[in-house]
């Protein structure tokens, strides 16, 4: 079995600044490892080809992980495969993988790629999964590779060569506008009178809109609701994708390649254009967006800001959709959702949706076990599953969940599947013209760091937003050796 090159230690701590707190984590990660596996047994039912291996799955703390995690059983009873999940906050998954790609050993078999920070950078150290799709010594994903939405499956599986796959759709989380849609209905007349425009949240609403509706909220319902919106502006990867929305409804972007650079990527880029006119107009909004929200958005991520509109702390804001579950049990039949407001260019909401691969450095039983895992939990029974977990509430990547009768049930209150009530406002965020892809380049974690440390600084009113985007820039090109 031809396996890819073991990637070298120091092309993967380029990748990730690897620092002695993750040394230590990972070290640690030596009582959870295999000893290799067993050998896979030959003829006989394929999903138990590999029974008795044990495979250790890191993830991010995501939805459809925590309801996997929850039921494992169902797929260690199908394949005699124990399975152990490892959840954590991005920043250490990324410094965990690439610790682990660089021992030549395999601690974790299936790896949560996200599509920039780990496919990307370290896309040489996982397997190219058609090494199993069209094999028929293994199971097959359930209604093909077609079944997958195509976008998402370049967007997260593939990274410089359109043929090779490193990993399946595995959770689609997008950027949307959640508000109160109680609020919104008692104060509509009022604002619109004041304001002069129709306040319902709409892909119609333009940006400036946005910060109008959220200072009469300041100024006009503080007995309802202390602040207008909030933003999950901590000087973290958070900050990135909440001002990329803005960028991109701005005109504004990245690089030259725009979004086109978000779906099978690039090794060189090019000079950044985020110092370009639109580039400074979307920091200068987006600085002055800021100076309104609740203070404490400069301290939250999305699991901050989340936690603030679900207890009453702000009336409206850009989060992700599958927040929705956790929305409907704090403030049942009380929120809506739209597609995020428009700019001078469009409306612009950030994907973030994620595939699992297979640590290349796994033998040959890991490598199969970890294929009947990724299969599995990718699969379409294990997506509705995921779907209406009670722990989990995960979107689906395949086109056929959506088409289930149950599925199009819950688009309705009262729902048993609370992340589909988003469903209206996701798919139109998914049409081409609205979906916000960041660029897959394999400098991607340096170019994030530089980038929401200098917005911190610009929103902290250190430096004004024409000279954090030209700082940017300079760093982008520096990082890139343009």
């Amino acid at each position: 079995m031809n396996r890819p090159l073991q990637m070298s230690r120091r092309a993967l701590l380029r990748g990730f600044g690897v620092g002695a707190a993750g040394a230590l984590a990972y070290a640690a990660l030596g009582a959870c490892g295999s000893d290799g596996g067993n050998a896979p047994a030959a003829g006989g039912d394929p999903w138990k080809r590999f029974q008795g291996t044990t495979i250790n799955f890191i993830s991010e703390n995501t939805a459809p992980s925590a309801a996997i995690a929850a039921n494992t059983k169902p797929f260690e009873e199908l394949t005699g495969i124990k399975v152990n999940i490892q959840q954590m906050e991005l920043t250490k998954l990324v410094e965990n993988v690439s610790l682990d790609l660089s021992s030549g050993t395999a601690g974790y078999h299936v790896i949560y790629a996200d599509p920039y920070q780990v496919l990307a950078p370290f896309s040489d150290g996982l397997v190219d999964l058609n090494e199993f799709i069209g094999n028929d010594e293994f199971p097959q994903p359930p209604l093909g590779l077609e079944d997958f939405i195509p976008s998402q499956l370049e967007a997260a599986g593939r990274f410089l060569d359109g043929q090779k796959l490193f990993a399946l759709p595995y959770d689609t989380p997008t950027m949307i506008w959640q508000y109160r849609a109680d609020l919104f209905e008692k104060y509509h007349d009022r604002m619109a009178d004041d304001l002069g425009f129709d306040p319902t949240p709409s892909i119609n609403i333009t940006w400036e809109q946005y910060f109008q509706i959220a200072d009469w909220f300041n100024k006009n319902a503080k007995d309802d609701v202390p602040y207008g919106t909030g933003h999950q502006a901590k000087q973290h990867d958070s900050l990135q994708c909440d001002f990329s929305n803005v960028l991109w409804a701005y005109g504004g972007d990245y690089f030259a390649g725009g979004q086109q650079l978000g779906t099978l990527g690039t090794k060189e880029p090019g000079k950044s254009t985020l110092a370009s006119d639109a580039g400074i107009a979307a920091a200068e909004f987006y600085a002055k967006l800021l100076g309104i929200a609740h203070p404490g958005s400069r301290t939250w991520d999305w699991d901050g800001v989340g936690s603030a509109f679900q207890s009453g702390q702000i009336a409206m804001c850009p989060n992700w959709h599958e927040f929705a579950a956790g929305n409907e049990k704090a403030l049942p039949g009380k929120v809506g959702y739209a597609p995020l407001p428009k700019g001078p260019a469009r409306s612009a909401n950030i994907w973030g949706g994620t595939g699992i691969g297979i640590n290349a450095n796994c033998s040959e039983a890991e490598r199969g076990a970890a294929w009947l895992f990724v299969n599995w939990a990718t699969s379409p029974d294990t997506q509705f599953m995921c779907l209406a977990s009670e722990v989990g509430g995960g979107t689906p990547t395949r086109t056929s969940v959506y088409q289930r009768p149950e599925v199009e049930e819950a688009k309705k209150r009262p729902s048993k599947l609370p992340n589909i009530l988003t469903a209206d406002a996701v798919n139109e965020a998914w049409k081409q013209e609205n979906i916000g892809l960041r660029p897959k380049v394999a400098t991607w974690n340096e170019l994030d760091t530089a980038l929401f440390t200098e917005l911190s600084r610009m929103i902290a009113g250190e430096v004004k937003p024409d000279a954090a985007m030209r700082t940017v820039a300079r760093k982008f090109d520096e990082i890139n050796k343009v």
